[in-house]
């Protein structure tokens, strides 16, 4: 039998949404709540490689996801110069096996609506614009008190709230994000009929500039800078400040920069990173996704990363009788170190754009292709 039966997990996100649709469905009581009031309706585009869709196939929300989404298998790199010239067209690991995708772009908010409605179908009980403010555990449970007065006693509770995560913070553990120096430019928008995959181009006035097919008529492009503080634009300058970035890329660019006219499709975000050290519990409190470990987009494996731990997680809380040590053991065995290893492989592309320096990209992205090829 499972080591629990009631869990609150704490955050929508991609790492609480699946851990709660895997308990939920084997008869554990899962209360999934969420500060935001609408997790389904923040963010852009998100890139999806093969190891992202095995855990969606597991949660078995594939085959809507892919309906959503928008598949391929190549890579493309592209010359900054005024023709936007096609330098190579790279074939992707498909890393979730032979009969996935390599990779899938697809609108986050979609996703983050067909998980949920996954999590519903399971019979998990889901509550937005509330989270927790004070936690007190002893060696049989945790009990939790909510932004709205209500309180409960759970057996484990899972902080899935994100990259500022607040469980983090009252559960003892000071570690959090550090700036890696790089900033990022996101915008949303249709997809012109000549992309049909992600394009790359690197050099020119930034470090990245590229794009991802998100649907047939939808992607996302951004722009990846050294971090500025952008913090005094309003969404008109933002808007202003993307398309001036984007004016010395072509290609693709040009017809997707003639569509970048809506400020609120358009944000600016910084690249941060951190790996907590194991364990990730502090007694029945355990942290996952980014409240754990948070690495730049530089090889699109975040989400990835995040579905991963709700698989392994839940996987455990199933097939043992009891949350102690071993249970936790087991966790960061199969945990910590993979994650680890793809985050400084993440941090690595970046620190060699910021130094200017010719590193071995393509065996760095081969090492971490066959890494997350095996299941976590």
């Amino acid at each position: 039998m499972p080591s629990v039966d009631n869990v609150l997990v704490v955050g929508a996100g991609l790492a609480g949404t699946a851990t709660a649709i895997l308990l939920a469905r084997e008869g554990v009581a899962v209360d999934l709540i969420e500060v935001k009031p609408d997790v389904a309706a923040i963010g852009s585009g998100i890139t999806l490689q093969g190891n992202a869709l095995r855990e969606l196939r597991h949660l078995g929300v594939w085959e809507r996801a892919r309906a959503a989404g928008f598949c391929f298998d190549f890579l493309g790199m592209r010359a900054p110069d005024a023709a936007g010239t096609l330098l190579v067209e790279v074939r992707d690991v498909r890393s979730g096996g032979p009969d996935l995708p390599a990779t899938m772009g697809m609108p986050r908010p979609t996703l983050a609506r067909i998980l949920l409605d996954q999590a519903a179908v399971a019979g998990v009980k889901s509550r937005f614009g509330v989270t927790a403010t004070r936690l007190e555990q002893d060696t049989t449970g945790v009990d939790v008190t909510l932004t709205d007065g209500s309180s409960r006693r759970y057996d484990l509770v899972v902080g899935a709230d994100g990259v500022r995560s607040a469980i983090r913070r009252m559960v003892g553990i000071e570690i959090g994000p550090r700036p890696t120096g790089m900033g990022i430019w996101r915008a949303f928008g249709p997809r012109p009929a000549s992309v049909t995959h992600s394009d790359l181009f690197f050099g020119g006035p930034c470090h990245i500039a590229g794009y991802t097919p998100t649907g047939e008529d939808s992607l996302y492009a951004f722009i990846v800078e050294d971090v500025q503080d952008h913090s005094e634009l309003d969404p008109e300058r933002r808007l202003a400040e993307m398309r001036r970035l984007a004016a010395d890329y072509h290609g693709p660019w040009d017809e997707i920069r003639s569509t970048l006219d809506d400020p609120s499709r358009v944000n600016y975000t910084r690249f941060e990173t951190h790996v907590l050290p194991a364990p990730w519990n502090r007694g029945r409190v355990v942290l996952i996704g980014d409240a754990a470990h948070s690495c730049p987009p530089t090889l699109a494996q975040g989400g990835a990363q995040a579905l991963e731990d709700a698989t392994v997680l839940a996987e455990l809380l199933l097939t043992n009788d009891v949350l102690d040590d071993s249970l936790w053991d087991a966790f960061s065995a199969r945990r910590h170190d993979r994650v680890k290893t793809v985050v400084e492989a993440s941090n690595q592309l970046g620190q060699w754009l910021l130094d200017h320096e010719q590193g071995d990209v393509a065996g760095l992205v081969r090492r971490i292709g066959d890494l997350v090829s095996h299941p976590a």
